[in-house]
């Protein structure tokens, strides 16, 4: 079963909205990728912001930066998530989102004063800090019925949550969903990858030969999928879980590979009709390496046109 992008909407450090963002992809440009400081003790890094003013929140439960970009995002496409409720009904439209931090970042501010004061702030709530939070807020303010959950698996996490997404639909548990991903900008994962050592000193550079890591940012964008409609089609989505390491790649990209032959398969697809691919592409040193040798062996050494959006 194919499912249907009827709606979608991108914000992130490339612009806000889809036109926006399209032209400067186009131009190679990121306004929102700039220079940052005091994140990171004692290190300055390129960090992609979203510039555009977001929808104020005022429950506090909610109010985080994710959930603000949530809103930019939901209010564009209020309309069709209207009309889609009139067609399918709330009980028939599930949410499925991607997420890594949430309002970590919004906590850990919160606890600060916690400590020094000795008693939480009242504007602090803990459903700041459950990955839940970003799906749940979603469908409190599109007014749907069906499954609402979040899928958290790092880099991966959107994606994955266009496979769940899809398989709502296939058993009959939803006639369309609203997917995609979200995250703001958050203290604790800057730290976290600079403790890896996968930050870029300069601007990301995927496959170059003197590639020195990846750039983080913020994000949101949302896609409303559907049985049927005039938009691309998602015809699979494969996934594996080599269980190699908890943070590094099994050297000889087995997994990657798996799930690229389980999206064609599923597809029914050859890998001679692919066009293009959109590499996870981190810009380390052993990533690139092994995702291309995992490219190279389905798709062999006459490779579709390949980038990164890193």
């Amino acid at each position: 079963m194919t499912s249907c992008i009827t709606s979608f909407f991108a914000a992130s450090a490339l612009g806000c909205g889809n036109a926006e963002s399209f032209a400067n992809y186009m131009r190679g440009e990121a306004p929102g990728m700039k220079r940052i400081s005091g994140d990171i003790p004692g290190r300055e890094i390129f960090f992609g912001s979203v510039e555009a003013p977001l929808p104020e929140i005022a429950e506090k439960r909610w109010n985080m930066r994710t959930n603000a970009l949530l809103k930019l995002a939901f209010d564009d496409m209020a309309g069709r998530i209207e009309q889609a409720k009139r067609e399918y009904g709330a009980a028939r439209i599930g949410i499925v989102l991607g997420a890594s931090n949430t309002g970590i970042d919004e906590a850990e501010n919160f606890v600060d004063v916690w400590l020094d004061k000795g008693e939480k702030p009242d504007a602090m709530d803990f459903s700041m800090i459950e990955l839940g939070t970003p799906s749940l807020y979603l469908k409190e303010i599109a007014g749907t019925e069906g499954p609402a959950y979040t899928v958290s698996t790092a880099c991966s996490s959107a994606t994955k949550a266009f496979g769940a997404a899809k398989r709502l639909m296939e058993n009959g548990i939803c006639d369309a969903v609203i997917t995609g991903g979200v995250d703001g900008r958050c203290r604790f994962a800057m730290n976290g990858f600079n403790a890896l050592g996968a930050l870029s000193e300069g601007r990301c550079r995927p496959l170059a030969p003197d590639r020195d890591g990846i750039n983080l940012g913020e994000a949101v964008a949302l896609f409303i999928l559907e049985k049927s409609g005039d938009g691309p089609k998602v015809l699979s989505v494969g996934e594996s879980s080599d269980a190699y390491h908890a943070t590094a790649p099994d050297p000889d990209g087995n997994g990657a590979e798996a799930a690229m032959r389980e999206a064609l398969a599923m597809a029914g697809l050859k890998s001679s009709a692919v066009d293009y691919i959109n590499l996870h592409g981190t810009g380390t040193l052993a990533n690139d390496a092994i995702e291309m040798k995992a490219v190279k062996r389905v798709f062999g050494e006459e490779t579709p046109f390949i980038e990164s959006t890193k």
